[in-house]
Parts: structure tokens; C-alpha cells; sequence
């Protein structure tokens, strides 16, 4: 079909809930989505003109559409779910999958062993996981072995083996970290018994391991065997003291999953915190690279499902940062907490994914720095709504002392960072008096009539230390010199609130504190702002250091300072006779210098 033919049809798709499917010329599924509302979906991809390039490769290769109904929108997401697994759609999201996490595995052998693996084979064992953290993992497995004295050797026993006495006990037992089950020492049955307490401690299960635990300790002190008593005591000291630390949420005594969310980009950022029992038991943070412009929301929604499904995950509650715009997400509740325990919880994850994407950046950054570059660029067009990336942005600040020695200043940044050696200084020379707004016209015009006279490329943008005066001051002379829309913006930002002025509107723009476009926009005005006060200050401490010898024509500095080095100061040279004067410097220069210092002697 033709996209003509494509749009005559989609008047009869329905209004029902359910996935639809793009098909490309060779017949290949190319995406797969979810709507609440088919029809409204889908015309959304074929009646506007998109902005994001990838979107309009994808509609510019659809030539069919097919779709499923299903009753519910949660049916919506898990068949979407299961539609992108078995077709691997080229523009749809990609996982980036987190293989390098680490899992902990329990082996099926005839004495278990229970290690840290980067490994998934489901022939080995069972696996628990996976732990963000290496130190955890590890830390987790080194609990086990002191409690439950699992064996760290990688002898494959047989019983029959053991019989006939191939194997000797080693280090593990002489230090009391191993029963040594090689020689027969412990029976299987109560080996067995101490890999299900493990499994049950790394399934989160604490507190029925403690009642276990405090159960065995009891009954063994009964039959009187202290020694066995005290061991299980030994365990529930450990236990308690790793419950103390890892509970979190003591008062959530059911299963909770926890979702948070961040974006960058083409990147999503996904955190899942699985708590059983209190107690976190899964943390991770999964990367989604969205192949075409989809909303937040639909890209969480479609997570959310996804990491359940690979997790297994039971829980009947889901804690949110904020509303999906679904009615459901499957068979479970959704909380957005506001306080409390659950809020603790959101808030852990919403910190998790947050640090996540920024080290992800960071990494990201160092390996290739223009691509920091280019993310800057693409903020700043969101956020100041520019018609292209400001690589070149200049900033201008005038500065004077209640009139006096009025100078300005102009910094350049390319690409996010300053170019010193493209800064410029200038001496006000129209105005007088502290009039910022005729400064401010003057030096914008000299500015910029040279960059023109030299046929120099002009900034994408310009921004003006101070409020709307200046602003509009600083717009009105480049108007009248050409300098401006469409190929230069020019903003001002005001120092009392940071706020953003436009020009011809009324209201500034106010940017978050965070936000990295109002960082990078401080961080010019302050330099403007520097670089304008060291140029004024060294202009008055010139000013300050002036003497009448400085007038005087043909004296030069190192008669001026062999003057002052010999009288010490003007007063006292003013005070010397001629002679005194002609014996220093010499009679022609002694001569100038008393001419100049008494003007009516020379009258008389």
C-alpha cells in the first residue's frame, strides 16, 4: 500500500485497546506498539509531520499495517512484550541487556556449591540475581559460607567416590569454614538442610530463616547438645545483625517492585527494586536505546512489563514516581506514594537510576567528548527554543565605578567552553557617567560592525548581562546593523533570579537550577562578569598610581624613578631648588621638570 492508500484506511481501524504492527516492502515486521485507543495511534504516526528523523525513516518505509485486538490495556502491553521478543522489530526499543551484572548460583551437585558468576547456564543450578554491586554479591556469598560452611572446593563428588576415600579434607575444614562432606563428615541430608536455609536467605527470607534458625537452637539445647546449640546460636547473632542492616521497609511485610525512570536522549534509564519481606532482594538498572520518538510514559509502561515478565516477578504491588496514563498495567496495584516507608523506598530507586544515567554520561563523555558537547547543544535548543545549536555564543558586561572609567567586556564559548584567546576589552568612549544602556548600544555596534567589516561569522548567540533594558537596548542597535533573527538569537539574563528574557515578550523564562543550560548560561554571564572587573580594576589602579611627573614632556620613567627613588615623594620634589634638581637629573631635564612643577615662577 501507498501511504496515500495507508491513510483512507485508518478511519476503520478500531477504537478498542490492542498492539498494531508495521510492515516494510519485504514483508518484515519493522515496528511494534501498543495503544489504549488503535485508531487514534496509529493516524497520530500519518497526520503530522514528525521531528524526530528516526520517526519519519519509520513511516517513510511503511507500506501495510496489521493489528491485534485484546481486551484489556494490560493484555495490550504483555502481547507487545511478546511481539518484540519473537520479531526483534528494527525501530522499536532495544534492550541493552545487563549481562555484565553479577548472579549468584547454587549448583546442582551432590554437595551444592554456591559462588559469584557473570555466567548464566541453567544446567548448572539455580541463579539469584542479579546484584548491581560485585561487593555485594560477594558479600552475600561470604555470609553463607561463615553460616552454613558451604564447600568452596571444585572436586565433582560422587558417593561412591567418598566411600573408597579419594579425597581429603584441606585448609577449609582445619579452620572451621568447611564440614568437609568429601570425607564423608557431614551427611548429605544436613548439608542439604543448610543450602536450603542459604537459598531461602538469598530468596529474602530472613525472617522465616530466623525462625528456623531460633527453632533448631532451641530443640538442640533441649536434647542437651550445647555444642550444636551453640553453632545455630552463632547463625542467629549473624542473621539478626545482616536483618538490621538490610531491612529497609520493616513495617512492608509483602512483595513490592519498585520502577523509576529517566531519559537522555535516544537512552532510556529503567530502575527495579524487587523488596520481599522488608528487605531489598533485586536492584538494577536496565538501558533502553528507543529506536523512534516515543513518549515517556508508553517506553516505561513497556519496561515495567518487560523486567516483570524476565524477573518472574509476583508481587501485587508496583511503586511509581507518577500516573502512566494506563488504567493497568497488569495484575497488580500501583501506589504513587507521597510519605513514608513506600516513599523511602521510590526515592532509593529514583537516586539509583539517577546516579546510573550520570556515571553512563560521564563514561560516555570521556571516551567521546563531543558527544557532551552535542548533548549540551541539543539542551539548549530545547530549553531557549533556538533554531539551531549555539556552538558559538558570545557574552557582553559593561562595568564602571559611579561613572568613573566605564569599560566593557565580550567572551567567547565554543562548543560549551571558553575561547580566552577570541575574549575582548573595550573602553567606553561615547558615554559619560554610569548610563549602562548608551554603553551597552556602543559596544554591541563596534563589536559587531567589525565582525562584518571582516567578514567574520556571527555568534548563534548572544547573550546580555542584565534584564530587559539592556536587552532591548543591546536588540535595537544590531537590528539596525542586521545582526539578529533567524541566524542569531539574543537573550538576557538577569542576575537577581536567573530568569531569561526574550525579546518583544513580557514574561522571562525561568530554568530549573539543575537544569545544565542555565549552568552553562551562568557560567558565561560570571565569566563576562570576571574578565569585565579584572580589565576595570586594572584601569583604576592606573588611575590611582597617576602623578603630575607623568604629565611632563620629556621626562621619561627612568627619570621619574630616580626622582621619586632619591625625594621619596612629588611633594618633596616640587619643594627641591633647581640646582638640587639639575645635580640629579642633569641640567636640561632638571630644568623641564622645575618649569613644570612651578608654572608662575616662570610668569615672574
Amino acid at each position: 500500500m501507498t501511504l496515500e492508500e495507508i491513510k483512507k484506511i485508518l478511519p476503520t481501524l478500531p477504537l478498542s485497546p490492542g498492539c498494531y504492527q508495521y510492515y516494510n516492502a519485504e514483508g518484515e515486521i519493522i515496528y511494534v506498539g501498543k495503544a489504549k485507543n488503535l485508531r487514534r495511534r496509529v493516524s497520530s504516526y500519518f497526520q503530522k509531520e514528525h521531528a524526530d528523523r528516526k520517526t519519519r525513516q519509520l513511516v517513510a518505509q511503511i507500506v501495510d499495517v496489521k493489528y491485534i485486538v485484546v481486551a484489556s490495556e494490560s493484555d495490550a502491553l504483555l502481547l507487545e512484550n511478546n511481539l518484540i521478543k519473537t520479531y526483534q522489530p528494527k525501530y522499536n526499543i532495544l534492550l541493552k541487556d545487563d549481562k555484565s551484572y553479577p548472579s549468584i548460583v547454587v549448583t546442582r551437585e551432590l554437595f551444592p556449591r554456591i559462588f559469584v558468576t557473570r555466567t548464566i547456564d541453567p544446567s548448572w543450578g539455580d541463579y539469584y540475581g542479579p546484584y548491581t554491586s560485585v561487593a555485594m554479591a560477594h558479600g552475600m556469598v561470604g555470609i553463607i559460607r561463615e553460616m552454613y560452611k558451604v564447600r568452596t572446593c571444585r572436586h565433582r563428588f560422587t558417593q561412591e567416590a567418598i566411600e573408597r576415600g579419594k579425597y581429603a579434607r584441606c585448609l577449609q575444614y582445619h579452620i572451621k569454614r568447611c564440614e568437609a562432606p568429601c570425607e564423608g563428615l557431614v551427611s548429605r541430608k544436613d548439608y542439604l538442610n543448610n543450602i536450603a536455609a542459604a537459598v531461602e536467605l538469598l530468596k529474602g527470607n530472613l525472617r522465616q530463616v530466623i525462625q528456623q534458625t531460633t527453632s533448631r537452637m532451641l530443640a538442640l539445647s533441649e536434647e542437651l547438645r550445647y555444642e550444636e546449640a551453640g553453632q545455630e546460636k552463632a547463625r542467629l547473632a549473624m542473621l539478626q545483625a545482616y536483618s538490621t542492616k538490610h531491612i529497609v521497609a520493616p513495617e512492608t511485610r509483602h512483595d513490592i517492585d519498585v520502577f523509576s525512570y529517566e531519559e537522555e536522549g535516544a537512552m532510556a534509564y529503567v530502575n527495579m527494586m524487587q523488596v520481599h519481606e522488608g528487605a531489598i532482594v533485586r536492584a538494577l538498572t536496565v538501558e533502553y536505546k528507543k529506536a523512534i520518538d516515543e513518549e515517556a510514559e508508553e517506553v516505561f509502561a513497556t519496561a515495567i512489563t518487560e523486567l516483570r515478565g524476565r524477573y518472574e516477578s509476583r508481587a501485587k504491588e508496583v511503586i511509581l514516581p507518577y500516573p502512566l496514563g494506563w488504567e493497568s498495567l497488569g495484575h497488580f496495584s500501583i501506589t504513587i506514594p507521597k510519605q513514608g516507608e513506600k516513599k523511602k523506598l521510590l526515592e532509593l530507586s529514583i537516586d539509583n537510576v539517577k546516579r546510573y544515567k550520570l556515571d553512563q554520561l560521564k563514561r560516555a563523555e570521556k571516551l567521546n567528548p563531543e558527544q557532551r558537547v552535542q548533548r549540551l547543544m541539543n539542551k539548549m535548543i530545547q530549553d531557549l527554543h533556538l533554531p539551531v545549536a549555539p556552538r558559538y555564543i558570545e557574552c557582553f558586561d559593561n562595568s564602571n565605578l559611579q561613572g568613573t572609567a566605564p569599560v566593557a567586556a565580550c567572551v567567547v564559548f565554543r562548543n560549551g567552553k571558553p575561547s580566552k584567546k577570541e575574549y575582548r576589552r573595550f573602553h567606553v568612549k561615547t558615554v559619560e557617567g554610569a548610563d549602562d544602556l548608551a554603553s551597552m548600544r556602543e559596544i554591541v555596534e563596534r563589536r559587531y560592525r567589525r565582525l562584518q567589516e571582516e567578514e567574520l561569522s556571527l555568534p548563534q548567540l548572544i547573550v546580555i548581562d542584565g534584564a530587559r533594558g539592556q536587552l532591548e537596548a543591546a536588540v535595537e542597535t544590531l537590528s539596525a546593523i542586521g545582526v539578529g533573527a533567524p541566524t542569531t538569537t539574543i537573550i538576557g539574563l538577569a542576575e537577581r533570579m536567573e530568569e531569561v528574557y526574550f525579546p518583544g515578550e513580557e514574561e522571562p523564562l525561568f530554568l530549573s537550577r539543575d537544569s545544565e543550560t542555565l549552568r552553562t548560561l551562568m557560567h558565561i554571564r560570571d565569566e563576562a562578569h570576571r574578565f569585565g572587573i579584572t580589565f576595570h580594576r586594572s584601569i583604576r589602579s592606573k588611575n590611582q598610581i597617576h602623578s603630575v611627573l607623568d604629565d611632563i614632556e620629556g621626562v621619561g620613567k627612568q627619570t621619574k624613578e630616580a626622582l621619586l627613588r632619591h625625594f621619596r615623594s612629588v611633594k618633596r620634589i616640587e619643594a627641591a631648588d633647581l640646582p638640587a634638581l639639575e645635580s640629579l637629573i642633569g641640567k636640561k631635564r632638571g630644568g623641564i621638570v622645575y618649569k613644570a612643577l612651578h608654572p608662575n615662577e616662570e610668569k615672574i
